[in-house]
């Protein structure tokens, strides 16, 4: 079948007068070839293709398709064994290519304009990373500006609301402006109820919305090319941030995520800008709605009562608070990286927040005393304070006494201090300096050195 420019090139030849024999040997046709394209109606000079006789069959080929989940050769064994018909194979191929059946449609893609502060775009992707280690499924969450192309990530080990509203806090920090629609996707984490134009945002989230003044608009289903932009991005992080990088802790990610943003992603020369989106942003950034003079902290407040460890509870892992507020109710206000706890006005504790662990005991110094029972009496007693600051051989003699007696040796200086009450102080003083020279503690044998040396001046030994 001769193509179209060919039959032009025929008729034009024709009408300068050269033969239908020079014509065929010019373009090495034949003849009746030249002929046929001369004598056909000019209207109808382009040939049509002749419709094929298996294009009646193309319903059931349709549905056999379909029911065969794209397998062209159980959809040939079908035709034959169920009805009986026999299609080629590259017959086959060619109706399925001809009608689209395993391609959809393409239809014509449109192209958005916004203006400088019109609009932001943000949306999150499930990343796999290595972290210390180990792998991990994080959550990418980005923000772009539709009219510089600038740029903000942060990953998360988990995106709830709490999460949102600390990366749309920090995002719009690092952007030094808001412009004056967000455009989402219908996640549940943003969207209350309802979905596109007619979803009602969470009330938390349009809060934040009028503090940095903006509004959030979820696309209509299935319509993602609504934010392209930011779309489009994900594939960008997860082939040139993610890749040959590795990240000791969340913390460590974010940092180089965020250096990633400063240093890579907005200093590269855009096609469509013509520029960086770092410069487009300092050509635009007169149109971003000003930050709040003071940005409030974002939080979560949780009640919360001191279990018998002297702890508390919350997400899955538990803090330590001062032993004496066992039983009592506490205000634990939960941040990105920090716990704090409060007992009514008084902060009572803070704590580095544990992101990714479960169980854990998060311990500050000096908040729990060791559970040994704390002795009943400590220092010297009080037969010890009697019998020692008066004499320095006796204070000598209870110091060697208390180190041979168990314990703290009450017994055995309560026999002592008895003895001193009970005789003479010179002979007792006198058998308590024989006592040291030999050693001697048995303190029967002190009371007969003692009685000893009270023989003949008091009263008479036989």
């Amino acid at each position: 079948m001769l193509k179209p420019t060919m039959e032009q090139v025929i008729i034009e030849m024709h009408k300068r007068g050269v033969t239908q024999r020079a014509i065929a040997r010019q373009l090495k046709v034949s003849r009746n070839t030249v002929k046929n394209v001369l004598r056909a109606p000019e209207e109808g000079r382009t040939a049509q293709p002749r419709p094929s006789n298996y294009e009646q069959y193309l319903n059931l080929v349709r549905e056999l398709f379909a029911e065969c989940r794209g397998n062209v050769v159980r959809v040939a064994e079908e035709l034959t064994s169920r009805h009986g018909i026999t299609i080629p194979y590259q017959t086959l191929t060619w109706l399925i290519r001809k009608h689209q059946l395993r391609n959809t449609v393409k239809e014509r893609a449109g192209r958005y304009h916004f203006e400088p502060g019109e609009e932001m775009q943000h949306d999150t992707s499930p990343h796999r990373i290595e972290i210390a280690g180990q792998r991990v499924m994080a959550q990418c969450a980005a923000l772009i500006l539709a009219c510089s192309r600038k740029l903000f990530i942060q990953y998360y080990p988990r995106f709830t609301r709490f999460e949102c509203k600390v990366f749309l806090a920090e995002a719009l920090s690092f952007m030094q402006g808001s412009c004056r629609r967000c455009v989402i996707d219908n996640t549940s984490v943003i969207v209350s109820h309802g979905a596109g134009p007619s979803a009602q945002i969470a009330r938390e989230m349009e809060a934040l919305g009028r503090i940095y003044g903006f509004v959030f608009m979820p696309h209509q289903v299935g319509h993602a090319d609504r934010k392209a932009r930011v779309e489009r991005s994900f594939d960008y992080v997860e082939k040139n941030f993610l890749a040959g990088r590795t990240f000791t802790s969340w913390h460590d990610l974010n940092c180089q995520a965020r250096e990633w943003c400063e240093k890579t992603a907005n200093l590269q020369i855009k096609q469509s800008l013509g520029m960086s989106p770092q410069e487009a942003w300092m050509l635009t950034k007169y149109a971003l709605l000003q930050l709040p003079p003071v940005s409030p902290p974002v939080y979560v407040t949780e009640q919360r009562i001191v279990d018998v460890e002297s702890y508390i509870h919350l997400d899955t892992n538990r803090y330590s608070v001062p032993d004496t507020l066992i039983g009592e109710n506490v205000e634990v206000q939960k941040h990105w990286d920090k716990v704090i706890i409060y007992h009514g006005r008084n902060k009572v504790g803070e704590h580095e927040r544990e992101l990714t662990g479960r169980d854990r005991r998060i311990t500050t110094p000096g908040h729990h005393r060791p559970l040994t029972r704390r002795k009943a009496h400590q220092g010297p007693c009080a037969e010890e304070n009697l019998l020692t600051g008066h004499d320095e051989d006796l204070d000598r003699y209870v110091a060697e006494l208390k180190k041979r007696a168990g314990g703290r040796g009450m017994v055995k200086l309560r026999q002592l201090l008895e003895l001193r009450r009970s005789y003479p102080a010179s002979p007792f003083i006198k058998a308590i300096r024989a006592a040291l020279t030999f050693g001697l503690y048995d303190l029967a044998r002190l009371e007969k050195m003692i009685l000893k040396n009270t023989s003949g001046d008091f009263f008479e030994i036989k």
